[in-house]
């Protein structure tokens, strides 16, 4: 069954368990009404029968045998004493031995239906032909016709039941309207969907619409075509940015591949020259794809994490660096706490060693990199000529490069990946100009509680 169908059927059955409950509501109401109004006659019959029973003189009561009178006067053995016609029952018995209340009930008398009130007398003296017969205990049984509540009740029926049918059909086609006017905006939702993606053309918007469900779905809608458009577009500029990064390095390759076709021309300091720049270009290659190989590892599910001490790994990195420092004569000074983190480690050493390499590209020879890591920040401040007002906001956009470094090596896609694997550790980065000139940079974890290992004398890194 197709949603509109589930939804016409589910408000039509609605409504129609409301007209039933209803219309039984009244039905039953009627009839305790009429039935009241009965109980009521019955009971003020019986009593003023009781009261003229026991007014008599003597307690004195005639014993006629005539028939159906409207009220019998039995006694607990059953015999009728006055009136007659109306069937005893093992209740009534008890009621006239005074063991049981008076009670109401239906009974059927000569193929009609009658209400009955059973009623105790109490000890009466029965007379024949103005003879003492005796003096027994008895109950009064009163009774009246039902047809007239019958009639009442049947007409009542009836006129429920067509207002039921009334009530069902109505139901049906409200139900029918409802679903219909409700499912007209969720049917141009679904026409938008399917065009969307029939084109793929996520530059589309819908209308937002109220502020009602249907309103929040379309502007639900609306983010995620925005969030799907911002994403093909940075995948796009990603492969245009990294066509042209790439453009140069082969082109300059592909020029010396063909110089190497005259290689026995070259002098060989020359040919020393031209392995060099080969190597040289491989190298801005090797890294270039590695970036763009980290760039895209982000936008995969992350590996296992694990805790670990964040100064251990920033002492090694740092000891990496500075074998690089000592080709431009540029040193690293390091001051670190024990910190522990969460995170994947390789992945956190790369952001850090790309800090690293960024100041060591900016600092002056001799210069000094000043590198600090306590409470789960590393910070890296290098003396070179800092970062400009204008270049602040993109340093860690991809492939980003500030007007000074274009002549320098690299593919400005390391800051990035600084900034994507902060974003992806529950971390932040910050960049900015360091006090005295120079740049600085603030890459920050969340610090966790060391691991503890039973009978170690100091926590033991632990994989997840």
């Amino acid at each position: 069954m197709t949603f509109r169908g589930r939804l016409v059927a589910v408000a039509a059955i609605a409504v129609v368990v409301a007209v039933f409950a209803a219309a039984a509501a009244s039905y039953l109401a009627a009839r305790d009404s009429l039935l009241g109004s009965i109980d009521g006659t019955l009971r003020a019959n019986a009593r003023a029968t009781v009261q003229s029973i026991q007014a008599h003189t003597g307690q004195l009561v005639f014993h006629r045998e005539i028939g159906y009178q409207g009220y019998q006067i039995v006694t607990p053995a059953g015999t009728v004493i006055d009136g007659g016609g109306i069937p005893q029952s093992p209740a009534v018995k008890s009621v006239a031995a005074g063991d049981t209340p008076d009670f109401f009930a239906d009974v059927a008398i000569g193929g009609a239906d009658y209400r009955e009130f059973v009623a105790y007398v109490g000890r009466v003296i029965v007379l024949t032909h103005s003879f003492v017969a005796g003096s027994t205990r008895a109950a009064l049984q009163v009774v009246l016709p039902l047809t007239s509540v019958d009639n009442q009740l049947t007409r009542l029926g009836l006129v429920l039941a067509g207002v039921a049918a009334l009530g069902i059909a109505l139901a049906l086609l409200l139900a029918w309207l409802v679903g219909r006017t409700a499912l007209v905006p969720l049917d141009e939702l679904t026409a938008a969907v399917e065009q969307v993606a029939a084109t793929t053309d996520v530059t589309r918007r819908l209308d937002p619409g109220g502020p009602d469900e249907l309103g929040r779905l379309r502007r639900a809608f609306n983010h995620l075509l925005s969030a799907l458009q911002r994403s093909q577009d940075a995948q796009r500029q990603l492969v245009l940015d990294a066509g042209h990064e790439l453009r140069t390095p082969l082109t300059s390759l592909r020029t010396n591949l063909e110089v190497v076709r005259r290689l026995e021309e070259l002098a060989p300091e020359e040919r020393d020259v031209l392995v060099d720049d080969v190597l040289t270009q491989m190298n801005e290659l090797t890294t270039l794809v590695a970036d763009l190989s980290e760039l895209a590892r982000g936008e995969q599910r992350p590996m296992p994490a694990r805790t670990f001490r964040l100064d251990r790994l920033v002492e090694d990195t740092v000891a990496v660096a500075s074998t690089h420092g000592r080709t431009r004569d540029v040193t690293f000074s390091l001051t670190c706490s024990p910190t522990w983190v969460r995170g994947q480690r390789d992945r956190i050493e790369r952001a850090i060693g790309n800090l690293l390499d960024n100041a060591l590209k900016w600092s002056p020879p001799g210069g000094v990199v000043e590198v600090t890591c306590h409470g789960g920040a590393v910070t890296v401040r290098d003396h070179g000529p800092g970062i400009s007002d204008d270049d602040l906001p993109h340093v860690f956009d991809r492939f980003y490069r500030a007007p000074g470094a274009r002549s320098l090596p690299g593919s400005g896609l390391g800051l990035a990946i600084v900034a994507q694997v902060a974003h992806a550790e529950g971390g932040t980065v910050w960049a900015g100009r360091a006090q005295g000139g120079g740049a600085i940079f603030r890459f920050q974890l969340p610090v966790v509680p060391p691991p503890t290992t039973e009978g170690a004398s100091e926590p033991a890194e632990e994989d997840e």
